[in-house]
């Protein structure tokens, strides 16, 4: 009852809208839901648009000819939108009390309307030259009005005022629509005006990087002709590697530092004296010592994983919204299956074609999704590597003397091609840890519904292959580890031989260091096949797991005589999500953990201290010169490292 004294009255809503074959909405669902969906999705996306628009720094667009109209009509909008509302302070001043959505509805689709007309010009101060969060505004604005355009056309009404100002309202809402899909012009200041092979990627619309259409253009370049150098567009200034790896680098010190500060002692140990004598003399009494030593063995290392996701996570969650998108729309089209409607004799035809209509566009909208989620992986993957690269190739070019005796050349190698490669290939995966997990529970949710306690059978099967497959994993990356101590040996051996070729060839020694390679080899191949075959192991597990739970499930549903109520809703969707956990207890994983362990083990080696070295201006024809004199000579001591003091050198 109170519904309807806000809105308007009416009755058989069902009759109306559902169970005829001259479907119409009802006028209170009209001016109210409908009306509020495109208002409720701005006003939810605007702080976080309000943020990204603060954040952004490409200047200012020129005011233009589509900017100006966008804002005219945008103007126009506002002034139809509360034309309604001073319309109905017009009625209550004639008394007639309209119902009171007459006027919440124009006031709050007008403070909208102005609020995207804002939005414009803000965006256009920002830089922004296609706006994604508009469009939509704008399609869903036009989508919602559909409905009371086709019950105005179609009924006859005597609110001629009202009806005008919508059709209004609806051909300024197209006009909208239209001049978003264009782009503005670059702004100021951005490189895309002088550098002479732009890339379109960053210049396009959105309607362009939705559907990828800026690379139309280069894939029939490279259709007609052999793509040459000069057809390559310029990089973009996020993927470039100087940039890339002076954020990395940045993120990595601040948590090195982070670390240094953070020190801490747990509690119940002894407290330092803060003395003179304490600072002074360090260790000079058992306390002292026994908490410096305490001290330092709980102290936290710095995460190199910690600085991958400061410097890479923002961009990567983007890619994660998409994914959560695709995954909840892959779940929509079990629930529309045309089964149960051609089940139902007395079911109206225009069911059907609703049915098949949202079908194509979940089908659609799943696949933009899904190839903007790989999109967003495979660009931060290769950001990840061009990092991860860049960062060990500055690392080994400062670590100390003993670092490198550690750290030899074959192990950097690997660590700059394989290591880095791996972080990489996973990232694209990298979203299964709670994609699978979420797809599980919503497949067991509507499982749950068709086949009631009958799917716990299911879930046992794909339990008991987890400890599994766990036992597999930790096996495996026990022999991934084996497998890189052999690599790094390997390629060790191999740049000593190649380095010392001249000595190897005067000697004859090639055939017994040959032996010494292929021995590392060989005892590399015994691993790389024990990972193989564990491999297999696991990968038939998980394989096999949707055949064996839906198998599990058919059985126990049938011995227990449960009646089917899904009347062939039942698809592969729900008992496909076995493979999912093959990526998620997968070998990647493996390798990635140990690719992590030993890049951060390289990273934090000792660095050579710049501070040593005195940086002047000689001046022309002065000559340089080291001398110890006196005392100083005797005192003074050279060694190549501070591991000990073997080579060492005395009064020189």
């Amino acid at each position: 009852q109170e519904g309807r004294r806000f809105c308007v009255s009416c009755g058989g809503d069902a009759n109306l809208s559902i169970h005829t074959d001259n479907p119409d909405l009802t006028p209170c669902f009209q001016n109210t839901v409908l009306a509020w969906i495109p208002t409720v999705y701005l006003w939810t996306a605007l702080p976080f648009y309000l943020l990204y628009l603060k954040r952004s720094k490409r200047g200012y667009i020129v005011l233009s000819m589509l900017s100006r109209f966008k804002t005219l009509f945008g103007v126009l909008l506002w002034c139809v939108s509360w034309a309604d509302l001073f319309y109905s302070f017009h009625e209550l001043l004639q008394s007639r009390t309209p119902p009171p959505v007459y006027f919440v509805t124009p006031l709050v689709v007008g403070i909208t309307v102005l609020l995207a007309t804002l939005l414009i010009q803000y965006e256009r101060l920002r830089g922004v030259q296609s706006s994604g969060v508009l469009i939509i505004f704008w399609f869903l604005s036009v989508l919602c009005a559909v409905g009371p355009l086709r019950s105005k056309i179609m009924t006859t009404t005597a609110q001629r005022f009202r009806s005008a100002t919508f059709y209004i309202y609806f051909v300024l809402l197209i006009i909208e629509l239209i001049l978003s899909c264009f782009k503005e012009k670059p702004p100021f200041f951005s490189p895309a005006n002088t550098d002479p092979n732009p890339s379109p990627e960053l210049t396009s619309g959105f309607l362009s990087r939705l559907t990828f259409w800026w690379f139309t253009s280069f894939a029939i370049l490279g259709y007609k002709k052999p793509l040459e150098e000069k057809d390559l567009w310029s990089l973009n200034e996020d993927d470039i590697s100087k940039n890339i790896v002076q954020k990395l680098s940045r993120e990595w010190d601040k948590e090195k530092a982070e670390c240094k500060q953070n020190l801490y002692v747990l509690p119940g140990m002894i407290s330092m004296k803060k003395s003179n004598h304490a600072l002074n003399h360090v260790g000079d009494g058992p306390e002292e010592a026994e908490v410096l030593i305490r001290d330092k063995r709980h102290s936290r290392k710095p995460s190199f994983l910690k600085a991958l996701m400061r410097t890479f996570g923002p961009y990567f969650l983007i890619g994660s919204f998409f994914k959560l998108i695709q995954d909840l729309l892959s779940f929509v089209n079990p629930q529309l299956v045309l089964i149960s409607f051609i089940k139902n004799k007395d079911a109206p035809a225009w069911w059907g074609f609703l049915i098949a209509a949202l079908m194509f566009t979940c089908a659609v909208l799943q696949t933009l999704m899904l190839h903007q989620h790989f999109q967003y992986c495979f660009v931060t993957g290769m950001r990840l590597r061009t990092g991860i690269t860049g960062v060990i190739y500055r690392k080994s070019l400062v670590i100390t003397n003993s670092a490198k005796r550690s750290s030899t050349v074959g192990e950097i190698v690997n660590l700059m091609s394989v290591d880095a490669q791996r972080f990489m290939d996973l990232v694209a995966f990298l979203n299964m840890l709670w994609s699978a997990p979420l797809q599980t529970c919503l497949a067991l949710y509507f499982l749950w519904q068709a086949l009631g306690p009958s799917v716990l059978a299911g879930v046992a099967v794909m339990v008991l292959l987890i400890p599994f497959n766990s036992a597999v994993a930790i096996k495996t990356r026990a022999f991934q580890v084996e497998q890189m101590r052999y690599k790094d040996s390997r390629i060790k051996l191999m740049n000593e031989i190649l380095g010392g070729i001249k000595v190897l060839k005067l000697y004859a020694w090639e055939p017994s260091f040959s032996e010494k390679v292929l021995e590392i080899r060989k005892n590399e191949l015994r691993v790389l096949k024990k990972s193989a075959y564990l491999t297999s192991l696991s990968n038939f597990a998980w394989i096999s797991s949707p055949f064996l739970v839906g198998c599990t499930c058919t059985t126990v549903c049938t011995a227990q005589e449960h009646p089917w109520r899904t009347h062939g809703k039942l698809t592969v969707r729900p008992t496909n999500l076995g493979t999912k956990y093959k990526y998620l207890l997968g070998k990647k994983n493996i390798f990635h953990t140990v690719s992590l362990k030993r890049i951060q083990q390289f990273l934090s080696h000792d660095e050579l201290d710049p501070n040593c070295v005195e940086r002047e201006v000689i001046a022309p024809g002065r000559e340089i010169s080291v001398v110890l004199r006196g005392a100083d000579a005797e005192r003074v001591l050279f060694v190549w490292g501070f591991s000990g003091v073997s080579g060492k050198a005395k009064r020189i």
